[in-house]
C-alpha cells in the first residue's frame, strides 16, 4: 500500500479481526460459565461457529478479512499504476501472491506433510481462498469500473443461489440445502482432490469460492471510496449506505436462501459484506477523520502482521509459553478462572512478539 495514502483504520481493522484469531477469542470463551455475568456468557455464544444455518458474530471473522485484503489490493494496484507498472504486472505479482498462499495453506493445513498420501492433503485452506479471491479481484478490479464489479457481484451471488436451488443432487434433488444432500458438498466429493474438512464437503474448496469472492471485490469498491477526492462525510455515508443496504438484504434473502457459513450463502455474503462496510466506516472515522488514534496501535501492531500471527500459531505453543511465564502467578487464583487467565497470557505474549517484529520494522508481506 502507497505510505502515503496508507490509513490506519485499515491496519487497525485487520489488527481487530486477527485479535480474535490471535486469542483473544479463546480467553473470552474460556470465561464463560466462569464469571456469573450473563452478558459475558453472551459474548462467548458470539465466539462459536453455528452447527449449520444461523449466524454468530465469529462468522464474520473470516469474511471481513477477505473484505479488507480487497481494501488493500485497491490501494496496491492504485500505487502500481502511478509507478507505471502494466496490467501484466500486477496479474504476475498476483498470481505469484495466489502460488506462495496456496503452498502457506496447505502446509498449515496438513502438517506434518504425507506428501505420499495425497488423498489425506486437504487442498482447500484459508490463505488459498484468500490467493484465490485476491487474483480473481486483480483482474476483475484491472478490467471493469466500479458498476462493472458491482454486476459481477450480483450475477455471482444470483447465479451461485439459482445452482444450489435448481440443480438437482443425485439422491437428494434440487434445492437440499441440508448438511449431507446441498450441491456444494456433491461437487467436492466427486471434484476436489484430497480430504474434505467435514467429510462430505469442505467449506474452502471448489464452489463457495464464488460467493466468497464477491467480498475481496466489494472491499476493493469500499478502498476505491477511501481514496476519492471528496470529503470524509462523503466517503463515510459512501461506505455506510450500501453497508445498511447489504445487511438489509442479505436478512431478506437470508429468508428464502438462510445464512449460512459453511455454505457462504448469498445471504451470507450480503449480510457479512454489509457489516464489513459499517465497521470500515466506524474505523475510518474514528480514526482517520476524527483522529484518536492512540488507541488503535494495539490493533495496528497485530494488522501489520496478520499473516505471520496466523501461521505462528500453527507452529508456536503460545499457550505453553503462557503457562511458563504466568502460572505463578494466576495458580492462586481459582481453578475454574485459570485457563481464561492462561489463554490472556498467551494473548500478551503474542501480541508482544509482533511488537518487536513491529518495532524493527519485519512485516512479513507478499
Amino acid at each position: 500500500m502507497d505510505k502515503q495514502k496508507r490509513l490506519l483504520s485499515i491496519d487497525a481493522l485487520r489488527g481487530f479481526d486477527m485479535l480474535l484469531i490471535a486469542g483473544g477469542g479463546t480467553f473470552i470463551t474460556l470465561l464463560k460459565g466462569v464469571t456469573n455475568q450473563p452478558w459475558i456468557d453472551t459474548i462467548a455464544d458470539q465466539l462459536e461457529h453455528p452447527k449449520w444455518h444461523g449466524f454468530t458474530f465469529y462468522d464474520f471473522i473470516f469474511p471481513l478479512f477477505l473484505f479488507t485484503a480487497g481494501v488493500s489490493l485497491s490501494f496496491s494496484v492504485q500505487s502500481g499504476l502511478r509507478r507505471g507498472l502494466h496490467k501484466r504486472d500486477l496479474y504476475r505479482k498476483a498470481f505469484k501472491r495466489l502460488l506462495i498462499l496456496l503452498l502457506l495453506g496447505i502446509i498449515d493445513k496438513n502438517i506434518p506433510l504425507d506428501i505420499f498420501n495425497p488423498a489425506q492433503i486437504r487442498i482447500g485452506t484459508v490463505l488459498g481462498r484468500i490467493g484465490i479471491a485476491t487474483f480473481i479481484t486483480t483482474i476483475l478490479y484491472l478490467n471493469f469500473s466500479w458498476k462493472g464489479l458491482l454486476l459481477w457481484i450480483s450475477g455471482i451471488l444470483i447465479f451461485y443461489c439459482a445452482a444450489l436451488y435448481l440443480i438437482p443432487v443425485p439422491g437428494y434433488g434440487a434445492g437440499d440445502l441440508s448438511f449431507e444432500g446441498n450441491l456444494v458438498g456433491w461437487i467436492d466429493r466427486h471434484f476436489m482432490p484430497g480430504r474434505l474438512l467435514q467429510k462430505t464437503y469442505d467449506e474452502n474448496a471448489l464452489l463457495t469460492q464464488l460467493p466468497a469472492l464477491c467480498l475481496t471485490v466489494g472491499g476493493s469498491l469500499a478502498g476505491n471510496v477511501l481514496q476519492l477526492q471528496q470529503t470524509p462525510g462523503r466517503k463515510i455515508m459512501l461506505l455506510v449506505f450500501p453497508g445498511i443496504v447489504g445487511i438489509g438484504l442479505g436478512l431478506l434473502w437470508g429468508q428464502f436462501f438462510p445464512i449460512n457459513k459453511h455454505l457462504w450463502s448469498s445471504s451470507f455474503i450480503l449480510l457479512t459484506g454489509g457489516m464489513a462496510s459499517l465497521f470500515l466506516a466506524l474505523f475510518y472515522w474514528i480514526i482517520d477523520v476524527l483522529d484518536y488514534q492512540k488507541w488503535a496501535f494495539f490493533f495496528k501492531v497485530i494488522g501489520m502482521n496478520s499473516l505471520v500471527i496466523y501461521l505462528a500459531y500453527r507452529f508456536i505453543d503460545f499457550g505453553f509459553t503462557s503457562k511458563l511465564l504466568f502460572s505463578g502467578f494466576y495458580m492462586h487464583a481459582g481453578e475454574k478462572w485459570q485457563p481464561a487467565l492462561n489463554a490472556l497470557g498467551a494473548l500478551a505474549v503474542v501480541w508482544i512478539f509482533l511488537y518487536i517484529l513491529y518495532r524493527n520494522k519485519i512485516f512479513a508481506k507478499i
